[in-house]
């Protein structure tokens, strides 16, 4: 009964916590949509921690869905061996999951030791980067200890395919109950990651700046030498 409930209603109640609180939160609370930026308090180390965490966490999401959303078969289709596919998937997934869990690391410092910072996070702010730090570093401690390319367990047999048969409404759970425990809870943990993304400011992540090249520039002037050239 308790893999039942983990491994097919817990991530269904989640998904459904997802869509429901995006949409309240787009129909009801539009103008907290966005992330707001800190950087008018602090611009040194945003502008390490923040490249390094987007950088790392946009390419370990990608890795994620070509190593569970996309088939086994459809890469040996395609000419790629299991130890080619390992070999990337190993050291791709090690330098984003590094990236991402030494970007969150600085964030975190961060929000800590600048005052101007700390006074405006709010409780969302250090979960948000917290769940997050946690989840990145249970991934790379799997990396480096669990998932070499000798690892004899492939969770592209037993992961993948109960997370594609969610979406196929025939839920697999299964395949979830012999896996180990730390694949276990970060994928337990991502899921609650999700069901919390419409009440943190972690929702801009389903905001897509198509538009941020093309944009007009924002032009800033300041009141005091304004107030200068009017008198």
């Amino acid at each position: 009964m308790s893999d039942v409930f983990w491994w097919v209603i817990f991530p269904y109640a989640t998904l459904v916590i997802m869509v429901l609180g995006l949409l309240y939160r787009f129909a009801y609370r539009q103008l907290s949509w966005t992330a707001p930026s800190t950087e008018f308090f602090e611009k040194k180390w945003l502008r390490i921690g923040s490249p390094l965490f987007h950088v790392g966490i946009i390419a370990a999401f990608f890795g994620h869905i070509m190593g569970i959303v996309i088939p086994m078969d459809f890469y040996h289709a395609i000419g790629v061996s299991d130890d080619l596919y390992h070999f990337g998937a190993f050291y791709g997934g090690l330098t984003a999951g590094l990236m991402a869990v030494a970007g969150l690391i600085i964030l975190l410092i961060r929000k800590i030791v600048y005052n101007p910072v700390r006074v405006h996070a709010s409780f969302s702010d250090y979960y948000s980067v917290i769940a997050l730090l946690i989840i990145s570093g249970i991934g790379v401690y799997m990396m480096l200890f669990q998932n070499d390319t000798a690892q004899e367990f492939d969770y592209r047999t037993s992961i993948g395919p109960w997370f594609r048969s969610l979406f196929a409404l025939n839920p697999q759970y299964q395949l979830m109950t012999g896996i180990p425990f730390l694949f276990k809870l970060h994928t337990l943990l991502g899921f609650g990651l999700f069901a919390s993304i419409p009440f943190t400011s972690l929702v801009h992540f389903y905001s897509v700046p198509v538009h941020y090249p093309v944009r007009a520039p924002q032009q800033y002037r300041s009141r005091s030498q304004y107030r200068k050239k009017s008198m």
